[in-house]
């Protein structure tokens, strides 16, 4: 049976800039999509909260939360995460190790300060905290067609899900794509922490792919198809 991929909800940036925004006017989601190859069933980017989620993802596959044997992370930016504040209690948790050693050290740097300070924000950084640790690296491949695709750039060890079923390329891509509208001018998501990054990583994508899931936005079309 071949690879199979769904978006279960489109997300959202904060701002724009193609649409002349330079401050965020809007509350950021990722695009959330499913991934299901043989016995794995891996859900990328939970970014709504679990009610939202779980009515969105019943909505596109007629079937419950609980079925997802694995939950992958572009990135461990809060806004690609919300839903594991309270569901995937069973579901294996995975991101890149580059991602997972990098937020960490942050949150850990950040909690330090908060304490010296003494800060009310360490309890919540305690909470962050006992999220992420449920996390583990994630291998190179789930399954014999899905593997980890490395997009660094918006953050340190931004990655996405590589798909190749027999005719195409498809690369679930988080914010390593923002919109479709950046990926047609070769425009990397305007808040990248390493903008340079960003761009090689955009490049190498567009060569790749046939077809990609930004991470704001529905599939798309490679442009190359069109260059």
């Amino acid at each position: 049976m071949a690879v199979e991929y769904r978006v279960i909800s489109i997300g959202s940036p904060a701002h724009n800039i193609i649409w002349n925004e330079t401050r965020p006017v809007r509350t950021a989601h990722a695009t959330t999509t499913l991934v299901t190859d043989g016995d794995r069933t891996i859900l990328v980017d939970p970014s709504l909260p679990e009610p939202i989620l779980a009515a969105k993802f019943f909505e596109r596959t007629g079937r419950q939360l609980d079925c997802v044997t694995d939950v992958f992370c572009t990135t461990l930016r809060p806004d690609s995460r919300r839903a594991l504040d309270t569901a995937f209690a069973d579901a294996n948790l995975w991101c890149s190790g580059l991602e997972l050693e990098w937020y960490t050290r942050r949150l850990d740097e950040l909690k330090e300060s908060a304490e010296r300070l003494e800060n009310e924000d360490a309890e919540n950084i305690d909470k962050e905290l006992a999220v992420i640790k449920r996390f583990r690296p994630a291998p190179e491949k789930f399954s014999p067609q899905v593997g980890i695709y490395p997009l660094a750039g918006p953050t340190p060890g931004c990655c996405g899900l590589l798909l190749t079923p027999a005719t195409s390329t498809i690369v679930v891509a988080g914010p390593a794509a923002a919109t479709a509208e950046h990926l047609r001018r070769g425009m990397i998501w305007e808040d990248s922490l390493d903008k340079d990054a960003a761009m090689e990583s955009l490049k190498d994508m567009l060569e790749l792919a046939d077809i990609i899931v930004p991470g704001f936005d529905n599939v798309i079309f490679s442009p190359r198809q069109w260059m």
